[in-house]
């Protein structure tokens, strides 16, 4: 079992990792505490971007010599491979580390192995302190590898009464500027932005991560990914502008599914082949519904104006479910108030059979 102050740092090296979102994808995130053997911190670290060097060897590179004999608290399996940089395995190994402590098993087939490596080492290897919270905090990477397809979060705005535009098209603008300056705070934690044509002939939206005072672009800008069976993305679209990586979607490239448009869990696939480990799908309800019937949504980010319109289209079409039965369940994980909007989080429960 872990000790007080192993448990903590455990806590700690979680909090690191988090610091990662965004900016190390394709790679996970991270997060690292050296002890020495008296249990004192002598060195911390994170992945902070990919290809840079792991949170063990930035932890590392604190602790020096007193991280001979000491315990290494990792978030995630030291990786066992070289890639960009060397396996982290052999350098906990190198510096004389005792003890490594590891919340989660890494998926990546060609990554793992370093706790078998440390083991046959003479390295005392612990699994599964806080896991659950390390999970959560590299949910989309680890969801990712484990499956083949990237993590889906479905972001949309709507006034109470659920409608995503006045019955005259109008939409500009249904939540506050707080609200908004948090959705591009959310797209700069994706890797792709998802929208369907029909969005893009409507609405023409750039789907880049902004700070929106001062109009700016990140520095880092997710891949703008457009749905778009037939190839009607016009040529002088917003999302053709530059600003970002854009990739029209037809299904003339990817495969044409039942419904007779763009083939989604190819879509997805191929997302994933290009690096992409999460998505957020954004504008277009006829395109939601279809993610949310094929199953492919894992998490729900709803923000919600304080205003009610009575009439015009909603944020979700057809989804697939025909009767009350067949309902979406969501489980609510979070309420926020941003602004005068609420933020709510939600997951969709996973249907039985």
């Amino acid at each position: 079992m872990a000790s007080g102050s192993v448990d903590e740092a455990m806590r700690r090296a979680i909090a690191l990792a988090a610091r990662g979102l965004g900016t190390t994808s394709p790679n996970p995130v991270v997060g690292c505490v050296l002890l020495d053997p008296d249990g004192e911190v002598v060195g911390e670290g994170f992945h902070a971007y990919a290809g840079g060097p792991h949170a063990e060897i930035v932890a590392l590179a604190q602790a020096g010599r007193r991280a001979r004999g000491g315990t290494a608290v990792v978030t995630l399996e030291p990786c066992d491979h070289t890639g960009r940089t060397g396996p982290c395995s052999h350098a906990l190994l190198a510096a004389g580390v005792a003890r490594v402590v590891i919340a989660v098993p890494d998926p990546n087939p060609v990554a793992s192995g370093g706790a078998a490596t440390l083991r046959a080492g003479g390295v005392d290897v612990e699994l599964g302190v806080r896991a659950a919270e390390a999970e959560a905090g590299n949910v989309a990477w680890l969801t990712s590898m484990r499956r083949g397809w990237p993590y889906v979060v479905w972001k949309y705005a709507a006034t109470l009464d659920g409608r995503s535009a006045a019955a005259d098209g109008t939409s500009m603008w249904i939540t506050s500027e707080a609200a908004r300056i948090d959705v591009h705070a959310l797209r700069g934690t994706v890797d792709a932005v998802i929208a369907g044509v029909g969005t893009v002939l409507a609405d023409d939206p750039r789907l880049t991560a902004r700070n929106l005072r001062d109009g700016t672009l990140a520095i880092r800008q997710p891949l703008r990914v457009v749905v778009d069976t037939f190839g009607r993305t016009p040529a002088d679209a917003r999302v053709r502008d530059g600003a970002a990586r854009t990739w029209v979607a037809t299904a003339a490239e990817v495969g044409t599914g039942p419904d007779g448009r763009v083939d989604l869990p190819a879509l997805l696939a191929e997302l994933h082949h290009r690096g992409v480990r999460a998505a957020l799908l954004e504008g277009g309800p006829q395109l939601a519904g279809a993610f949310l019937a094929a199953g492919l949504v894992d998490r729900v980010v709803a923000y919600v104006a304080p205003k009610l319109l009575g009439a015009g289209p909603t944020a979700l079409a057809d989804a697939g479910v025909g009767t009350i039965a067949d309902a979406i369940d969501l489980e609510i994980t979070d309420v926020t108030q941003v602004g005068p909007d609420l933020r709510i989080t939600a997951l969709p429960r996973k249907r039985e059979g």
